[in-house]
């Protein structure tokens, strides 16, 4: 049944693997890709992504990225409803902490997968502002116990797009945060809600099918998933954004910010 006010995007840099893996994306609901080859990616993706999407109608937004294999894409639903009942804004897996090879700030999120109440954040959406949360304040959120096994640093800034949850948690919205464990290969990770594993994250999208190594552990994953892929029920129809000058945007920025400081040091 068509879930007319739930949507999925992914900012994708890998389109061979996004032809694979959105197969197993969940059903019945919008598909909406940012073309990430020219550059795209993290908070420039999700200024972007709330540029694009604003007046698409939209409640409910899941972000995942093209490495993300889903198992049981149906859980997603489950964790909306318990978004819904329990009034969070954001689901996702800490980027500190739980993760073996992300050790950094256990209060954001690492936005390979996360779950946004997208009609709530849009209408307090503030770019400008959101802008200027790029910083720490010492034990601002210690009062949310952590217990956390992997290594984390409350004060890590290590993603640009930490302004954007930094500003939400600075808003008083609630972060589900989502348990992961280890995949045997020991660079992907899974995701679980209720115990249950519903998908898997591989990392390095954009490696495959270029570097030998992390395309056959990719699809060593893939390959546990191939009737699923193969059943040719999930037929991938999807809105495509491509900003054509991001590119160049990019490098002039880079430019004019290189001419200030040398004008500062003169």
């Amino acid at each position: 049944m068509p879930k007319p006010n739930i949507a999925i995007i992914t900012t994708v840099a890998n389109f061979e693997l996004y032809n694979i893996t959105s197969k197993l994306f969940p059903q019945n609901i919008r598909k909406y890709v940012i073309d990430g080859r020219n550059g795209m990616h993290g908070i420039s993706s999700i200024y972007y992504m709330f540029e694009k999407l604003k007046d698409e109608n939209i409640d409910w937004l899941i972000m995942a990225d093209e490495d993300v294999i889903f198992n049981d894409s149906e859980i997603v639903f489950s964790i909306i409803e318990t978004m819904k009942t329990n009034n969070y804004s954001v689901a996702g897996v800490r980027d500190g902490g739980v993760i073996k090879h992300r050790t950094f700030n256990p209060y954001m999120i690492n936005t390979f997968f996360s779950i946004l109440n997208f009609r709530e954040v849009l209408s307090i959406w503030d770019k400008k502002e959101l802008q200027k949360n790029q910083y720490i304040v010492k034990n601002e959120f210690s009062n949310q116990d952590l217990n956390l096994e992997g290594q984390y640093d409350v004060n890590s800034l290590y993603e640009p797009y930490y302004c954007f949850y930094l500003w939400l948690k600075r808003q008083n919205k609630k972060i589900l945060y989502l348990d992961a464990n280890m995949h045997p290969d020991t660079i992907s990770n899974t995701v679980l809600f209720r115990n249950k594993v519903f998908l898997c994250h591989t990392w390095y999208a954009r490696s495959y099918g270029k570097n030998e190594k992390h395309t056959n552990r990719i699809d060593v994953i893939l390959n546990k998933n191939k009737a699923a892929i193969d059943s040719g029920l999930n037929k991938q129809d999807y809105i495509l954004y491509k900003a054509p000058f991001f590119a160049l945007e990019q490098k002039t920025n880079k430019f004019l910010k290189k001419i200030k400081r040398k004008l500062k040091i003169a």
